[in-house]
């Protein structure tokens, strides 16, 4: 996973990282943003449609591991299940695809509300520097995408896998036969989406979405279907902010099962980088500015928590 190659992008990213830091305060060997989660692992299991859309091995092989991170969102590692800065939940997926000669794998990063504040790397950093500094209501009203994200409904569920999750970006499927699809993913659960009251949220302890984890799974796996909306002719793909037509058509590429918590989790969650760019033969990332800074801040942010 490389550093974006334009070093305007690198120094937004990096910017960024500061400016998360000094929202929520330094937290060496922590995530600036989502510090709080919990790694599990299990395996994925692609449909015939996956196949067809694209030749990438995830979607090719008969299934594949998988390590995956729910989280919290803000940079604060104790932050209360309670609280709403904790929403949107984030949901990470690495995609296991080879061992050796040299480990080789596929991220999808996605968080429970079908938003973000901006169209790209200046964007996001103006947002929140706004949060940081306190200006925040006045950005907004001059900022109507912000806005939008901001007002956006972000209820708290009463699991982890009771929630439905979305990716930011748009991608780029390409199959054997060299067609491109260009789809957004969604992560819909199982066991289908339920969303906690403030009254009962009230009642239950500060940990109880992270300490549910192991007590859902005592009764069997949490299971997922990975699915993809599809973008017609014309719908844009490069500005995360301009959502699709609800009547695209949504298939489904394969289940997410999740099985067990991952051993020793305090050393795997500082080693592990996720990237929001796929870097697969079969999936290639849309234009859309915002990923390049993505995953500069993700892997500046790796490196630093690495380091701590």
């Amino acid at each position: 996973m490389p550093l974006p190659a334009d070093q305007k992008v690198v120094k937004t990213s990096g910017e960024i990282v500061k400016t998360l830091q000094a929202i929520s305060g330094s937290h060496p060997g922590l995530r600036p943003a989502h510090a709080k989660g919990v790694m599990l692992k299990g395996t994925f299991t692609p449909t015939p449609k996956a196949k067809e859309l694209s030749k990438a091995p995830h979607f090719n092989n008969p299934s594949t591991p998988i390590i995956a991170r729910f989280s919290s969102s803000t940079g604060i590692p104790d932050i209360s299940d309670k609280d709403p800065r904790g929403n949107p939940r984030g949901f990470a997926v690495r995609f296991m695809l080879a061992e050796t000669p040299r480990r080789v794998h596929t991220d999808i990063i996605t968080h429970s509300v079908d938003g973000f504040p901006g169209s790209n790397g200046q964007e996001a950093l103006e947002f929140f520097s706004a949060l940081k500094d306190g200006t925040i209501d006045d950005y907004l009203a001059t900022h109507p995408k912000a806005l939008a994200f901001v007002l956006m409904e972000k209820h708290t569920p009463t699991s982890f896998g009771r929630e439905r999750y979305f990716g930011v970006n748009a991608f780029k499927l390409i199959s054997a036969a060299g067609t491109e699809t260009f789809v957004r993913y969604r992560i819909e659960p199982d066991a289908g989406v339920e969303w906690i009251d403030d009254e009962a949220l009230g009642q239950m302890s500060d940990d109880f979405l992270y300490k549910g984890v192991p007590k859902v799974l005592e009764s069997g796996p949490v299971v997922f279907t990975l699915r993809a909306q599809i973008a017609g002719d014309g719908d844009i793909t490069d500005d995360n902010t301009y959502k699709w037509p609800s009547k695209r058509k949504i298939v489904d590429l394969g289940k997410i099962t999740l099985t067990s918590i991952v051993d020793d989790q305090s050393a795997q969650q500082k080693r592990i980088i996720f990237d929001p760019i796929p870097r697969v033969e079969g999936i290639e990332p849309s234009r859309d500015p915002l990923l390049e800074v993505r995953a500069g801040v993700y892997l500046i942010s790796g490196r630093e928590r690495r380091a701590a």
